[in-house]
């Protein structure tokens, strides 16, 4: 059966400013999509919707931890992160190393090949990433996509990444030079975290992996899963008693509550009976987040008041 044309327009229009605001800036000049092309974006927000509403899909986690000021503070996170060179370290050649040996020549490598790094200095000269995923997450795939991303986010810098299999969620340490082969340095900003969130996400569902990376603020009430250093500590019996997760009851801000009931009432207003069940959810799920005082008695339809 075709889509309706109508209803992906407004699938596309409401799901580009709730997940993609970033975008927004560049609507005027963006082509506007027909044919299957829309139909493709739209079916794209579908099951975004339904992986964020319904199933819940896993968050991706993506930080940037610190990084050195110079090359002593580099080369120990390098023994850090591959336990002194027990771990197998791998480098943006795709060049699997492993020993204390292998750890002093990456060192070297960093410290002489481009522009000099000193010892110590005031410049930071690595950036610091962890790629998480929860618990029960398969610790190969995450290695892959955490490969596929640092390929295509960072092919001008060196860099070297370890996988961490050992702890409750499985998780990949990424270190970047800052300074790339053509001597543009790496200023990660609040929007390249967004992003490096997307793409890690995108590089996951890739390998069959569900995960999202909604803003919290687009996700409305949620469990706060244990942070990392607690996680860690439990591991190792350093930690008494793991605390259980508390919800997270903060306000959904009101353009993300706009979008959501638009979105709503698109797939309410649809003639498939999948988009409606989905509307059906999302409704749900939009009056847990606002509250039973501004609950609605139902969508209404499509273009209406």
């Amino acid at each position: 059966m075709r889509g309706d044309p109508r209803i992906d327009g407004l699938l596309v229009q409401w799901g580009d400013r709730l997940f993609y605001p970033g975008n927004r800036s560049r609507e005027s000049s963006a082509p506007r999509l027909t044919g299957q092309a829309l139909r493709s974006r739209a079916n794209h927000f579908r099951e975004r919707i339904a992986a964020t509403v319904v199933r819940r899909a896993p968050q991706v986690m993506v930080k940037v931890t610190g990084g050195g000021r110079g090359m002593r503070a580099i080369a120990a996170h390098f023994r850090y992160i591959s336990k002194n060179g027990r771990l197998e370290v791998e480098d943006e050649q795709g060049h699997k190393l492993r020993g204390k040996e292998a750890v002093k020549l990456m060192v070297e490598d960093w410290q002489w090949g481009g522009s000099h790094i000193q010892e110590a200095g005031s410049r930071r000269e690595a950036f610091n990433i962890i790629l998480s995923m929860p618990n029960g997450t398969d610790p190969s795939i995450v290695q892959r996509a955490a490969r596929e991303f640092a390929q295509g986010e960072f092919e001008d810098h060196k860099y070297v990444m370890v996988l961490h299999d050992h702890q409750a969620n499985p998780h990949v340490h990424l270190s970047v030079r800052a300074e790339s082969v053509h001597g543009r340095r790496l200023n990660p900003r609040k929007a390249d975290l967004a992003r490096w969130r997307e793409t890690f996400a995108e590089k996951l569902r890739g390998w069959g992996i569900e995960a999202e990376a909604s803003r919290r603020g687009v996700r409305g009430p949620t469990t706060s899963p244990a942070p990392l250093w607690r996680l860690k500590a439990a591991a190792e019996g350093r930690l008494r008693r793991l605390s259980s997760d508390r919800p997270t009851q903060a306000p959904m801000p009101a353009h993300v509550l706009e979008a959501w009931h638009e979105l709503a009432r698109a797939l309410s207003g649809s003639s498939s009976e999948a988009d409606r069940r989905l509307g059906a959810r999302l409704q749900q799920a939009r009056d847990k987040a606002r509250g039973p005082e501004t609950r609605e008695v139902g969508p209404r339809p499509v273009g209406g008041r």
